[in-house]
């Protein structure tokens, strides 16, 4: 991350609404990854019986997550700048639903 200020971002995930503040550069990235993710949270939505959000979460985390490690193995490995990214975007969202929830 770089050292310009970070700016609110409004992500919408299966109807609800997140703040999470990212720097300028990371802001399209984010948003690409947040309509990714409400996707795959409404496919998953539209498959099972009554799920929750927090379910559904979980369940489009794990699903992504799968996708991510076949994409690895079948390019031979890891990418150290690929897993620091997933992971500072991780702790991104984890911020983001951790405020939401409380």
């Amino acid at each position: 991350m770089s050292n310009t200020a970070s700016e609110p971002v409004a992500l919408r995930l299966v109807d609800r609404e997140f703040l999470i503040a990212c720097a300028p550069e990371e802001r399209e990235g984010l948003l690409e990854s947040a309509a990714y993710l409400d996707r795959k949270m409404r496919e998953l939505r539209a498959n099972a019986k009554a799920p929750g959000f927090d379910r559904l979460a979980v369940l489009a985390a794990i699903s992504i997550t799968h996708e991510f490690l076949a994409l690895r193995k079948q390019h031979g490995g890891s990418d150290q700048s690929v897993t620091d990214g997933l992971a500072a975007l991780r702790q991104k969202l984890e911020a983001a639903l951790d405020t939401h929830i409380k």
